[in-house]
């Protein structure tokens, strides 16, 4: 008997072990749950923005999606709720002139830009850009106008998108 008891008291001590382990797993997998980043937005139904004498942020009103709640439609500025490493595309859309030109900040470090080059018998400006960025927690990303640059805003054309990719 005392031989099955201390077989027992092992099975259970293992068992506890394991259970101890699937609880961390799980509050693990919560806890990452929680720390979905996941925006995209377009400059809203407004037509031509622009041109304007200096630099200006741009706001992309229409929201197309915010997980986490990081995207502000009323500033245009992103704001990291965690360190790590995020992804972020800016695409335009333009036509005529002044040429469209925009440019990716990560608080006030220009880091990418997108531009159109006039071409001779180019009717329709297009462009964008992506870039991987290290962010710590409450750093900020937006996206300005040049000077004397315009966009269209269409609700389908000129975006801003990011998302989280690692904690």
């Amino acid at each position: 008997m005392c031989c099955e008891f201390g077989e027992l008291k092992a099975k259970l001590a293992a068992l506890e072990s394991r259970l101890n382990e699937s609880e961390n797993q799980i509050v693990a997998l919560r806890s990452k749950e929680r720390q979905k980043v996941i925006f995209s937005a377009e400059a809203g139904p407004r037509g031509a923005i622009g041109p304007f004498g200096s630099e200006t942020t741009l706001v992309y009103q229409r929201v197309i999606t915010n997980v986490g709640n990081a995207y502000s439609g009323s500033t245009g500025v992103f704001t990291a709720p965690f360190a790590g490493v995020y992804y972020f595309t800016i695409f335009h859309h333009a036509g005529g002139t002044p040429q469209p030109e925009l440019f990716l900040y990560r608080n006030n470090e220009r880091v990418v830009q997108t531009q159109d080059h006039p071409a001779a018998y180019e009717t329709a400006h297009n462009g964008g850009n992506a870039v991987f960025l290290e962010l710590q927690q409450g750093d900020q990303v937006y996206v300005r106008m040049g000077p004397d640059s315009h966009v269209y805003g269409s609700s389908y054309h000129t975006t801003f998108s990011g998302f989280l990719v690692e904690v």
